[in-house]
């Protein structure tokens, strides 16, 4: 087996590396570190490690325990920043570097990634169990509306004014609930998907063409688009779903006025551990932007289980189809929100070259 050189696997890390020599001082920094850090390697090189960055853990001491003993050391749960971002909660790993006894090598691996995707994974059983509860009780109270509304307008045959009006209010009020309840029942009846290649961009611009003609249609909507992004494996019906259900999400939060973005690009660092215990790359990823008032922060955690709604009339229902489709698909859906700007994230698979 032939091996690539060292500076293509150094450029290749999705985890955040540094190396730091003798003086505890950057000697040389990944593509990843540079983007996580949001920091260029010429702005790092040469800089003390000590002074440019502000880690909640004791650097100095976990370097020459490193340099001392010639093994590697973790550290979990440290706060990581340049003083110009949020701290962001990491796990470090400190290492000796072949027989190099002075230089260390600084792997920073955010937390934020590993915590999302184990609360994903629980929304999708929560999901699941609320589902089956709201398809069973869709279907046992819509028998008795029925009835309800039924007897009201037999009632209001016989009645005038003020009592007619009562008649209406029932009969508009359990459809409503009705119709409530039609959508519960929608939502638990969607069907495995039927995948095959897609280009994600057409399934973007039947979602963004249906949008504009309907409840985006005061919106601006942006197309910002890499072109060369191979198609994933999906299904397209369903995935235009996934991000109607967006851009009416963003539409209603900035009630009907402002502006959407929709961004694609590739992305190599994010890998999801499927139920087969195999690891799959996510590097297609789809964001839906607006600039709206952003999802309050008491539920943005758990925006994406059933039932669970910053709007006042809202169902709760549209977001959590859309995790549970994305989790369908094998990909993973996630959300950055503060006023002013919202961000969900849709990361998918490519499709296998033999299909």
């Amino acid at each position: 087996m032939n091996l690539p050189p060292p500076g293509i696997i150094w450029n290749s890390l999705p985890t955040p590396a540094l190396l730091i020599n003798a003086a505890d001082r950057v000697e040389e920094v990944n593509p990843a570190a540079e983007l996580f850090l949001n920091l260029s390697a010429k702005a790092l090189k040469g800089q003390s490690i000590l002074e440019r960055l502000a880690i909640s853990a004791p650097l100095e001491e976990i370097f020459e325990r490193v340099r001392k003993n010639r093994s590697a050391l973790f550290v979990n749960d440290v706060d990581v920043t340049t003083g110009e971002r949020a701290p962001v909660q990491c796990n470090l790993q400190a290492a000796p570097v072949g027989d190099d006894p002075d230089t260390v090598l600084l792997l920073i691996s955010p937390r934020e990634i590993a915590d999302r995707l184990g609360r994903a994974s629980m929304v999708k059983s929560a999901a699941r169990s609320a589902i089956g509860m709201a398809e069973m009780l869709a279907h046992e109270i819509k028998n008795p509306l029925a009835g309800i509304a039924g007897a009201a307008q037999l009632l209001s045959m016989n009645l005038s004014g003020d009592d007619l009006e009562l008649t209406d209010l029932i009969v508009d009020e359990t459809r409503r609930i009705v119709k409530l309840l039609e959508q519960v029942e929608q939502f638990g009846n969607v069907r495995p998907p039927e995948k095959k290649p897609v280009n994600i961009h057409d399934v973007l611009d039947r979602a963004r063409k249906s949008a504009a003609v309907g409840f985006g249609a005061h919106m601006t909507i942006i197309e910002d688009y890499d072109p060369s992004l191979p198609p994933t494996l999906g299904d397209a019906d369903q995935l235009t779903q996934v991000f109607l259900n967006l851009l009416k999400n963003a539409a209603e939060a900035a009630r009907g006025e402002g502006t959407i973005r929709l961004h694609t690009f590739y992305d190599l660092s994010l890998r999801l551990r499927r139920a087969d215990g195999k690891g799959q790359a996510l590097p297609l990823q789809i964001e839906v932007i607006d600039d709206g008032p952003g999802i309050p922060s008491d539920i943005a955690s758990s925006i994406f289980e059933p039932f669970v709604s910053g709007r006042e009339n809202g169902t709760g229902l549209g977001l959590a189809l859309v995790s549970k489709i994305i989790s369908d698909h094998d990909g993973w859906v996630s959300l950055d929100s503060v006023p002013g700007r919202t961000i969900f994230r849709i990361s998918l698979p490519v499709a296998p070259k033999e299909t």
